[in-house]
């Protein structure tokens, strides 16, 4: 199978194969004397076996690796499952971070709420101001902030 109907048949471009050739996922296909690559009928398999383990988080370096030691006989399924378990616990970890987020952000409008509320028409609540002040994660920058609005009361005191 030429590499353009690889690619139309696994529904990526020739493009993509290529690259999944040049990184070890492919393996290096022979060429015509006209110097078209022809991929075994195999390949198709192996780009929707790509595919889907992209899809899990899986990386072209790792797929490499997993398939380059599958291709020389070896049994890298321990490998590919303790893979599998570090993208989950990355994943259940990204989730705590987004729901705490997620959380923060939802007390932080209703703070900047408070703020609105209590802003006169027409002037700034510098509501990225309080934020940057009151959150945890800004503490070097909110002792910058300090010196930055101190600063500049200072230097209007003198004027």
């Amino acid at each position: 199978m030429y590499s353009g109907d690889l690619a139309k048949s696994a529904v990526v471009s020739a493009d993509t194969i290529r690259y999944y050739e040049r990184n070890g996922l492919l393996r290096t296909a022979p060429r015509t004397a006209s110097g078209y690559r022809i991929f075994p009928p195999d390949a198709l398999n192996r780009v929707h076996l790509i595919r889907s383990a992209l899809s899990m988080g899986f990386s072209v370096r790792e797929l490499a690796d997993v398939f380059g030691e599958r291709d020389r006989g070896g049994v890298p399924c321990a490998r590919v499952r303790k893979l599998a378990a570090e993208k989950l616990a990355a994943l259940e970890a990204q989730l705590r971070d987004l729901r705490k987020r997620r959380s923060e952000l939802r007390r932080t409008l209703t703070e900047w709420d408070s703020l609105l509320g209590r802003t006169p028409r027409g002037k700034q609540a510098r509501l990225l101001e309080a934020f940057a002040a009151t959150h945890p994660k800004s503490r070097l920058r909110k002792s910058q902030f300090r010196l930055l609005t101190h600063g500049n009361q200072k230097r209007e005191k003198r004027r």
